[in-house]
């Protein structure tokens, strides 16, 4: 599998970026990430038909914004508000994850939320035994909202289409990260079974969501 190049910023590129697949979402001793996908794919066409477990997406998101650095998440139901980490890749070419498990982070490879295409923040679900920013995340439903405020002052508003949650081994990279004509964001974080001798979870946790509005 070819190592993705390290930086790219179009829409069509970032699409299919790295799998980025959190691992390390329950404190420092976790098993490795997955590899990462294979970024020559960059002009893979947004499927006619839904990807497993797919619902329809917002059918009437608001127009693109230029692109604008991501400060902060909040996402009211679940009481979360989160300064942003920026993420980026390591040696290996996978995603790193936040530092801090009190705050998510935005994949600065990708695109910015509120650009066209799907912006991607991880965060831990738990770190070393305690709740992390992203404990709730399963528990969002569709028509839930998430505002992320961007260095340009403006706000970005998104309605949450679906949360699925996929087994790490079968997670369906270009059905998450594909290219998509709207602006989009996928917020990720692990899920499933906890292995305490590995420091592992079996699953992601994903969100998928449209944005619906800018103030």
């Amino acid at each position: 599998m070819r190592r993705p190049a390290r930086r790219a910023f179009a829409p069509v590129v970032a699409a299919v970026t790295a799998a980025l697949l959190l691992s390390a979402c329950a404190g420092k001793d976790t098993a490795a990430s997955q590899s990462p996908q294979d970024r020559s794919a960059p002009n893979a066409k947004p499927s006619a038909e839904p990807g497993p477990g797919a619902g329809s997406e917002q059918a009437d998101p608001a127009a693109d914004l230029a692109r604008s650095v991501p400060r902060r998440v909040s996402i009211p139901s679940l009481g979360v508000s989160s300064e942003l980490e920026t993420l980026g890749q390591n040696t290996d070419g996978e995603m790193t994850t936040p530092e801090n498990p009190d705050l998510a982070g935005w994949y600065e490879p990708g695109p910015t939320p509120g650009s066209r295409g799907p912006a991607v923040i991880a965060g831990h679900v738990t770190w070393n035994g305690a709740d992390a920013v992203f404990k709730g995340l399963k528990t969002m439903k569709t028509g839930d909202t998430i505002e992320v405020a961007r260095e340009d002052g403006k706000t970005a508003t998104f309605t949450v289409d679906r949360v699925e949650e996929y087994p790490k081994a079968k997670f369906p990279t270009l059905e998450v990260y594909k290219n998509i004509d709207h602006a989009g964001l996928r917020l990720i974080t692990c899920g499933g079974d906890f292995d305490a001798d590995r420091h592992y979870y079996s699953s992601n946790v994903t969100v998928f969501a449209s944005m619906t509005g800018v103030a």
